[in-house]
């Protein structure tokens, strides 16, 4: 049996054809969007609904893509555009949603699905992505307090910025002990405990800064709201009172009626003659 010819295309592969369109392609390395045959190629989409879909699936995440945005973007007027989109939508390339935002403003999300059906979530996911990031970066995480401080029984506003003048002035022995404005305030009544207690600021210093350790400290204002509490002298001892100043001595005065001898600050008569004669005291 002789053997039979196959088909020009089986035989020549690589030959182009007499009609028809011929693709000279080039491989795209960037810029570039894949867009599935089902869209390019569906039955039931106009030539507008399947531009506009390869469109917005070719521009960036939070592109607006609304009916005014692509009215003055391409040729077509609202009409058409607006006509396009619903197409999208009925087939599933589309989904738009109107949603509140925290100020009351409404605002229509739009979401584009690149092979209908097969939604993996992601642009749930992406969509929530910006909000959560935007709220982490307007909310810092919360800061871990530093431990209390002893406070003084009467913080006069000069024994606390005495205090303060101590604080800033340990960067000068230790550099890692430089502190905040927030951080001085928070330990500004402990160093003025310490004063409170007849502790010169000489004193408190080395108190803070002797036998510092090896390693980084991590938070010098802990380290230092540890000592203030940990090494918190005892209250100095109660003075005794100031002693009275004894009575003067009067010098030795003549009683002008017995002429006794007695001590008086003035000339007169002595007690005696005093109660003798009632008139004369």
């Amino acid at each position: 049996m002789p053997a039979t010819s196959g088909t020009p295309d089986e035989d020549h592969p690589h030959e182009q054809p007499l009609a028809g369109v011929v693709h000279d392609n080039v491989r795209h390395t960037e810029s570039f969007t894949v867009v599935g045959n089902h869209l390019v190629q569906h039955k039931e989409l106009s030539l507008l609904a399947i531009g506009l879909s390869c469109y917005i699936q070719s521009v960036r995440q939070g592109t607006s893509v609304d009916i005014k945005s692509l009215a003055a973007r391409f040729p077509e007027g609202p009409t058409r555009i607006a006509a396009g989109l619903r197409e999208l939508e009925k087939h599933g390339y589309l989904q738009r949603t109107c949603t509140r935002t925290s100020t009351g403003r409404i605002v229509t999300r739009t979401v584009s699905c690149n092979r209908p059906g097969h939604s993996s979530g992601g642009a749930r996911e992406t969509a929530s992505r910006p909000s959560a990031r935007r709220a982490a970066q307007e909310k810092p995480p919360p800061r871990k307090r530093l431990p209390a401080v002893p406070q003084p029984s009467c913080p006069a506003p000069a024994l606390l910025q005495a205090a303060v003048d101590v604080l800033t002035g340990l960067r000068r022995r230790d550099p890692r002990l430089l502190l905040s404005a927030t951080d001085a305030e928070h330990l500004a009544p402990g160093v003025a405990a310490w004063l409170e207690r007849e502790v010169t600021p000489t004193a408190v210093r080395h108190a803070l800064t002797e036998n510092l350790p090896l390693e980084p400290l991590i938070r010098p204002a802990a380290f230092l709201a540890h000592r203030l509490t940990a090494q918190l002298p005892p209250p100095p001892p109660l003075r005794p009172p100031a002693p009275q100043a004894p009575e003067p001595r009067h010098p030795f005065q003549t009683c002008d009626g017995c002429d006794r001898p007695f001590r008086a600050p003035d000339p007169g008569r002595c007690r005696d003659c005093r109660t003798d004669h009632p008139e004369d005291a």
